[in-house]
């Protein structure tokens, strides 16, 4: 029997509800997974909420680390006692034991821990299309990144500087300014402090930067297109604080600017490809580039209170559940 997180109506986090189901054998091309760490992601709430619809009833979460416990017959990528996590199949993985493709199982390298893994799947790999697919830094840039103290945020904070490009970071509390420079984000603002678009502005002698990653949504537009330089290109990543909806011709006023919404469905398909980009990750981990650690955790079954606490913005870093 597996103990899982499972919600039959959307709503506040009082909706997750801890169940029992049976797992039982993989079948062809799959495997079965016991999970160390369970990460818990911003989208999380989009599906809970009912932004992202879900059929109902339904499990939740994407992204979590285990051990191989049993393997389907044609499974060759993986074995029993490998370690594993994974960012990409269907919602369930708020759960101790489940049931995966085989094909979508990234295996762990010697020297990067399942904790360290567990911030690592989806916010790491996140980053790695940001960064190196969507719109491919090289080096020398400056960039303008929301929620930089955030999970994503501050794997990329470390991932800039192993680049060399000068980051610019809005936070929302002096608190989370110093724990992203303490991860490598050259400047930062504070939004509620701050006009961002101003402070951009002088921080880059009035010239703007060629692109924006901005996973707050509605609240942030207007000031991240007036942070771009002409041409720039504004990647929106997410939308915790609600959906973009841009006029067309704000972009041609605001300086041609290139809008993208990217999926990473569409960025770390296929299994080849999505296993270059856990590579170039974890080199980066085991060369001491990126160091990353789960901020808070929370029981398995306390995954609302860890709801709670994500949406109250009082998080840092990653938060992940512990079967």
């Amino acid at each position: 029997m597996a103990r899982t997180i499972r919600f039959h109506q959307i709503g506040g986090p009082e909706v997750l509800k801890l169940e029992t189901a049976q797992v039982g054998e993989p079948g062809p091309g799959q495997a079965r997974v016991r999970h160390t760490y369970v990460a818990v992601n911003f989208i999380d709430i989009y599906f809970r909420t009912g932004r992202y619809p879900l059929p109902l009833p339904n499990g939740l979460g994407s992204d979590a680390v285990g051990v191989v416990e049993a393997v389907g017959s044609g499974v060759t990528d993986v074995r029993v006692g490998d370690r594993v996590g994974y960012l990409l199949g269907p919602q369930g993985a708020y759960a101790d034991v489940r049931i995966m493709p085989a094909e979508v199982l990234i295996p762990l390298p010697d020297g990067v821990s399942d904790r360290t893994a567990s911030t690592l799947m989806m916010k790491g790999m996140t980053t790695q299309y940001l960064f190196r697919q969507v719109y491919p830094l090289k080096g020398g840039e400056t960039i303008l990144y929301h929620a930089a103290a955030g999970g994503v945020g501050l794997i990329a904070c470390q991932w800039a500087k192993a680049l060399g490009v000068t980051m610019i970071g809005v936070v929302s509390s002096d608190a989370k300014a110093e724990t992203a420079k303490a991860h490598g984000c050259t400047h930062t603002i504070v939004s509620t402090l701050e006009d961002i678009a101003k402070r951009v502005r002088e921080l880059t002698d009035g010239k703007g930067v060629p692109v924006v990653y901005d996973s707050v949504g509605k609240d942030t537009l207007m000031a991240s297109l007036d942070s771009l330089q002409p041409r720039g290109a504004l990647v929106s990543n997410g939308t915790s604080s609600g959906p973009v909806v841009i006029d067309s011709t704000l972009l041609a006023v605001k300086g041609s600017i290139w809008v993208t919404r990217p999926a990473m469905i569409h960025y770390a398909t296929p299994r080849a490809h999505m296993l270059e980009m856990a590579n170039e990750l974890f080199n980066l981990v085991l060369a001491g580039k990126i160091v990353s650690e789960p901020k808070q955790t929370f029981a398995l079954e306390d995954a609302a209170e860890a709801h709670r606490a994500l949406e109250s913005r009082s998080t840092s870093g990653a938060t992940v559940l512990i079967p």
